[in-house]
């Protein structure tokens, strides 16, 4: 089963985040994470919780590394165990009762 999870990590005082959430992107390729970047987040694909945590963990880490002080990291799990679900199903889906079942792409 997948479980996605949308994280945000913020290092506070900072007033521009795309050389850090370069970074994690970074950790995610090198890591072979599934992931959908976002204007106001990352979502990640992941087998187990376990992982996804980890890797957030890493990625939260990093921020101290890179040279800040603080750091704030907003995470929501989805874990859906009933049926096998991916990151582009869920969009799908809406597309899907908006429009009908025309394929569209977004």
């Amino acid at each position: 089963m997948s479980i996605i999870i949308e994280f945000v990590i913020i290092p506070l005082g900072e007033k521009s985040l795309s050389k850090y959430v370069a970074q994690v992107v970074k950790l995610l390729e090198e890591k072979k994470v599934k992931y959908q970047l976002t204007p106001m987040g990352t979502i990640i694909e992941v087998s187990s919780l376990r992982d996804g945590l980890k890797v957030i963990e890493e990625a939260h880490e990093m921020m101290f590394k890179l040279g800040t002080d603080r750091v704030a990291t907003t995470i929501r799990i989805d874990d859906r165990r009933d049926k096998e679900r991916v990151m582009e199903d869920k969009v799908k889906s809406v597309f899907e009762k908006l429009r009908g079942e025309q394929k569209l792409e977004y």
